[in-house]
């Protein structure tokens, strides 16, 4: 995921801006954890970044500091992956388990001084534009193989992108396909509609092989975004040999430093070193380590009473997506021998409560739901101020575009909710008990802020129906279009420096299927073509401030997601991980840096 703001010429051809890694930063909150205080920019700070030549390409990446190889990493995961096929991933405790194994044509690197490029990866640079913006040419590197020994060629690069129009993959990004395609929606998969298993293949004015080694992708509009789009794990290249399609997704080939000795789901993942892989081609991954020892089922409140009480293994331990439980966090926060093993950052996420618009059809009710949610609540169970602060909107402020202060419904002054008001438009709507099935996951947090949800509208006027399923499903449960539930959490985060990755996908209603992140299934007519509109606009301080108006257009007068918070991540990790700190790309622990440290006894 990606963050930052716009300033000077920033997303030209030659590069953008990216909010630098943050080691520490925003505080607490009070005493009792609660507030949405903390000040998102104070902790803000910006370098530029570049889009790498040949030369900042090349391989091996630049060494960490004080790192040696070896020893064994044990990270503590609350969810266990549910894809591993590259192109159905998308979800953060997917994708941060899955940059270990999977490489693609560019990456994100950050150097050892903060700095943030897109390199080329498995391509000799991060690519090659023509003056119009319109097609882009790739080289792939000598010497990059599969983890059968395969080398890779033009040809899986070709099969890879092609096999994401397949019907099955149902779950990845979709940028590249529409670029393709030059359609806003879900009828990208009309250029492909099988992807290429039934012997058809995008045709040359699309994309083109014209030798082993080089790829070039032909658009129909200007697409300076591609180097971004294709460090995405979605684009991480799948063998065409090896390619089983469905089964793709438990037994996967891996292009990176680690491949997988064994996976229990839900239970264990074993990543041990993967002897295909060459850090001569790499530049953006190092691997100390001579294995990962991942476990899932660690609540965060697990996770952070073993990594506080740093006993055997666990002083080898961290864990890349469960940041520190709201019960410790004022203990954390506070003490020194806590802080010295703290990671701490801003990530790109904002979280909402997702309405189903097919089912609650009312304006009023819906904005009686709005008016009735207490951001307070929801956000102590995630941790009070410690883990986020409280949204006006559903861009983030590290978003170019973002307007401080923006609060149409007075939540940020009054975020203990007004149940009052909430009652005064359902009684306009004649809605007063309207029922609502609200499902969550069954994560702690996730729990914990469902029962104050539900009360609150409750308290509001409202019968609330609450359900969990386990959080492994929780997205392909809500991703159903025909789904059964009314509320559910949704939270997103850009993926690159652009609001063009946070409204389209959320919102366009032509990308309304199963699988889709349309989870509130708006499809309205002014957000279809407001998005075609402002994606022409070629100036991006332009667009940025037409996102944010867009963005306002749908907060105050569709609402089908209500604005809770942005994210702040805390991570602690045991005493003898070094090299832990925040990747702002990542928005966690960079896990390319980590190593293990010896034991003084």
């Amino acid at each position: 995921m990606r963050a930052g703001r716009l300033a000077g010429a920033a997303l030209a051809l030659t590069g953008a801006l990216l909010l630098s890694a943050c080691s520490s930063g925003g505080g607490g909150g009070g005493e009792d954890g609660s507030g949405g205080g903390g000040g998102l920019g104070e902790a803000e700070t910006l370098d530029a970044i570049s889009f790498a030549d040949a030369e900042a390409s090349t391989g091996p990446a630049e060494e960490v500091p004080g790192a040696t190889p070896g020893g064994t990493v044990y990270v503590l995961q609350e969810v266990s992956p549910n894809h591993l096929d590259p192109a159905q991933v998308y979800v953060s405790a997917e994708s941060n388990i899955a940059k270990l194994m999977h490489r693609g044509l560019t990456a994100v690197r950050m150097d050892n001084d903060g700095n943030y490029s897109i390199v080329g990866d498995l391509a000799t640079d991060s690519g090659t534009v023509s003056e119009d913006g319109r097609s882009w040419t790739f080289t792939l590197k000598d010497g990059i193989h599969f983890s059968d020994g395969t080398p890779i060629t033009s040809a899986d690069v070709r099969h890879s992108i092609e096999r994401t129009f397949a019907p099955f993959i149902t779950n990845g990004p979709t940028f590249i396909q529409q670029w393709l395609a030059n359609t806003g929606g879900a009828d990208y998969r009309e250029l492909l509609p099988e992807g290429p298993y039934e012997g058809d293949h995008l045709p040359d004015s699309v994309l083109e092989t014209p030798d082993e080694k080089t790829v070039v992708f032909h658009f129909e509009e200007p697409q300076t975004d591609l180097p971004y789009a294709l460090a995405m794990v979605g684009y991480a290249l799948v063998s065409e040999a090896g390619d089983t399609r469905e089964n793709y997704d438990q037994e996967p080939l891996a292009t990176g430093p680690y491949v997988i000795e064994d996976f229990r789901p839900d239970r264990s993942m074993t990543l041990v070193r993967n002897e295909h892989w060459d850090p001569a081609t790499d530049p953006a991954r190092n691997a100390y380590p001579d294995r990962f020892e991942i476990t899932f089922g660690h609540t965060t409140d697990d996770s952070t009473q073993r990594l506080m009480a740093d006993n055997g293994d666990d002083r080898y331990a961290l864990s890349f997506n469960n940041g520190v439980d709201p019960g410790n966090a004022p203990e954390v926060a506070s003490n020194p021998e806590y802080q010295e093993r703290l990671v701490q950052g801003y990530q790109p996420y904002v979280a909402t409560l997702a309405i189903n618009a097919e089912r609650v059809t009312d304006l009023r009710v819906r904005q009686a739901i709005a008016h009735a949610l207490p951001l307070n609540g929801v956000l102590n169970a995630y941790g009070g101020a410690f883990g986020g602060e409280y949204a006006g909107g559903l861009i983030s402020p590290l978003l170019p575009g973002y307007e401080e202060g923006y609060d149409p419904y007075g939540k940020l002054a009054n975020p203990q909710g007004d149940p009052e008001r909430a009652r005064e438009l359902l009684e306009e709507a004649d809605a007063v008990g309207y029922r609502l099935n609200y499902v969550h996951h069954t994560g702690t947090e996730d729990a914990r802020a469902a029962v104050t949800v539900a009360e609150a509208l409750e308290q509001a006027g409202f019968e609330v129906n609450r359900s969990e399923v386990p959080q492994t499903s929780y997205y392909d449960t809500i991703g159903v279009v025909d789904n059964g539930y009314d509320l559910y959490r949704s939270n997103w985060g850009h993926d690159w420096l652009s609001s063009a990755t946070v409204i389209p996908p959320q919102f366009d209603g032509r990308q309304i299927q199963d699988g889709a992140n349309n989870y509130s299934h708006v499809n309205d007519e002014r957000i279809n073509s407001e998005i075609d509109r402002i994606r022409q606009i070629t100036d991006p301080s332009e667009a940025a401030a037409e996102w944010f108006g867009l963005n306002e257009y749908i907060v105050e007068d569709v609402l089908t997601q209500v604005p809770l918070y942005y994210y702040k991540m805390n991570i602690l990790h045991g005493s003898l991980i070094g090299g832990a700190e925040f990747n702002a790309d990542i928005g966690s622990v960079d896990m390319h840096r980590i190593h293990v440290l010896q034991d003084a006894g």
